[in-house]
């Protein structure tokens, strides 16, 4: 019971008045969705819009120069609002400098696990940056760019056709046909479960541990 007054207390601190955020985090654990509705309200956005997931290991170095659109999903990337090298360079050569940019990532789009915006792009909409991405440039309508620096490799709806067609032919094909949205918790023990025996022939293994390579495991 105490334990649920501390969540409660801590969630209200967070979401109503943007404070404890360090400790929210760690003893509420809040989902991607909680954590967007917590940076729409208290993290210096210039807009974030509605049905955003942000991981809370993103970083944003600089929030009010970026705008989310809706239906946007950010992995742990970063996004990189200003060059601070200007600083260096400006010193070493005399030079007032200024190297400032906007982030705009537009509707629908997802940026993946470990991706690099640079300042003075803009995203989409309908468009895919792949995990491990450095985008350094705009990243057009329904572009999906991967690589350093990131170039275009697909379009988002030939990448839908793709694991469409590669999702209907999965065993468990028939459970997502019948899934609401892309996660559905109360399916996804079964899913698990499936796709394991997939993938390696057998049930999980659970707390047994994987065989050794050298085979004497």
């Amino acid at each position: 019971m105490l334990r649920g007054a501390v969540r409660k207390l801590l969630n209200w601190l967070a979401m109503e008045h943007g404070r404890a955020r360090g400790l929210w985090l760690r003893v509420c654990k809040p989902r991607s969705d909680e954590y967007a509705a917590f940076l729409r309200r208290h993290g210096g956005f210039y807009a974030i819009g509605q049905d955003v997931y942000i991981n809370e290991a993103t970083v944003f170095t600089d929030p009010a120069y970026v705008r989310l659109g809706n239906n946007v999903t950010l992995a742990s990337c970063t996004l990189i609002g200003h060059d601070a090298s200007v600083a260096v360079i400006g010193k070493a050569l005399g030079k007032k400098l200024d190297a400032v940019g906007e982030i705009d990532i537009r509707d629908n789009v997802f940026v993946g696990h470990g991706a690099i915006l640079l300042p003075g792009i803009t995203i989409g909409p309908n468009a895919i940056v792949a995990a491990g991405a450095v985008v350094t440039k705009d990243v057009p309508a329904g572009a999906v760019v991967g690589g350093v620096p990131a170039r275009q490799i697909a379009t988002s709806e030939d990448l839908a056709a793709r694991i469409e067609a590669r999702t209907q032919q999965l065993p468990w094909a028939d459970l997502i046909a019948k899934r609401e949205g892309a996660f559905d918790p109360e399916m996804e023990p079964i899913l698990r479960e499936l796709r394991v025996k997939h993938f390696y022939g057998t049930a999980s293994e659970g707390s047994k541990g994987l065989p050794r390579e050298d085979g004497n495991g």
